[in-house]
């Protein structure tokens, strides 16, 4: 955990883990999901995806890269980047597509990592063998990003995510058998959802020995399926104050070896119907941390559940 905050934040990670600071620069591929190939898509999703900062997908890895590179490396004097393969599924293509992306990226001398965003079901041994040639090949790791939102699989339904938290643990598991890192995505305020799913959401994560979480406050995009909800009044969302008391009890059942990338989310505000009540997300964080501190609350404070802890309480075997 930080001295400074209390909880783990990504960018001592990162620091630990490279020895200087490093930064990602996102890459936007020509993908699309399955789950809007085949249907509406889940319904908090734009028809932009996650990326309504990125470059358009025609531009070549590379020079996506590139542009990105000498920008962050003249405002925060970077040396080190990760590629952020970041917006829809990024494994959802053909076999030599994604290989070729991938080498384009990895061949960057200045690049040390390749984070890959996609969706549990479609996490395949194949795709996975071609990220562990080229990370050996080219001397890069590489992170799995994978979107689970919630553990709790009647929200999954009801936000038509098209898949449950079974694929999610297969994903896992077989990410796991390549050595890679994980970073989960989850979102702590889906319509359904109540404090009991965010708990659950965090101990699911941290039985499963995941790196880094990404948690966001759900928005709701523009010309998105719940947006129309939404602007009829047919579906609730929960309080901010809610919302950071869930986050809390999240970061409380958490294993503080996990990372935190991230506990808001960021959109802009020409793009969304509702985002952050209102507020900015480093106002959020600061009252997460006035709330944290009032509660003397701090990551892992209640992660003594794994492990046999009944055996433990009754004294049977050594904490």
């Amino acid at each position: 955990m930080s001295i400074e905050l209390p909880y783990y934040p990504y960018s001592e990670y990162l620091k630990c883990k490279y020895g200087e600071k490093v930064y990602k620069l996102p890459v936007n591929l020509p993908v699309s999901c399955p789950n809007r190939r085949m249907g509406a898509g889940c319904a908090y999703c734009s028809e932009l995806g996650t990326g309504f900062e990125a470059m358009e997908q025609i531009i070549p890895v590379a020079e996506q890269l590139e542009q990105t590179r000498i920008y962050i490396e003249h405002r925060y004097h970077a040396r080190r980047f990760i590629a952020y393969f970041q917006n829809y599924t990024n494994t959802y293509l053909e076999l030599d597509r994604f290989a070729s992306y991938m080498e384009e990226a990895a061949k960057l001398s200045y690049i040390a990592e390749l984070a890959v965003s996609t969706r549990p079901d479609c996490i395949s041994g194949e795709y996975l063998e071609i990220l562990a040639r080229l990370g050996r090949q080219y001397g890069k790791n590489i992170t799995i990003e994978l979107g689970l939102q919630t553990v709790n699989f009647h929200t999954l339904e009801r936000v038509n995510r098209g898949h449950t938290l079974a694929e999610f643990i297969d994903a896992v598991l077989a990410v796991h058998r390549f050595g890679f890192e994980l970073c989960a995505h989850v979102i702590l305020n889906l319509p359904g959802d109540q404090l009991l799913d965010a708990v659950e959401t965090a101990k699911v994560l941290s039985a499963l020995k995941l790196q880094t979480v990404k948690a966001h406050s759900l928005y709701i995009a523009k010309n998105s399926p719940l947006s129309d909800a939404y602007e009829k009044g047919s579906i609730s969302l929960c309080s901010k104050e809610e919302y950071l008391k869930r986050l809390t009890a999240f970061l409380e059942y958490l294993d503080p070896g996990i990372a935190v990338e991230r506990l808001f989310s960021r959109v802009p505000k020409k793009d969304s119907v509702f985002c952050n009540w209102g507020c900015s997300w480093w106002k959020l964080r600061d009252e997460l941390l006035e709330l944290m501190a009032d509660t003397h609350s701090y990551q892992g404070k209640h992660f003594h559940y794994l492990d046999g802890s009944a055996l433990k309480r009754a004294g049977f075997v050594k904490n």
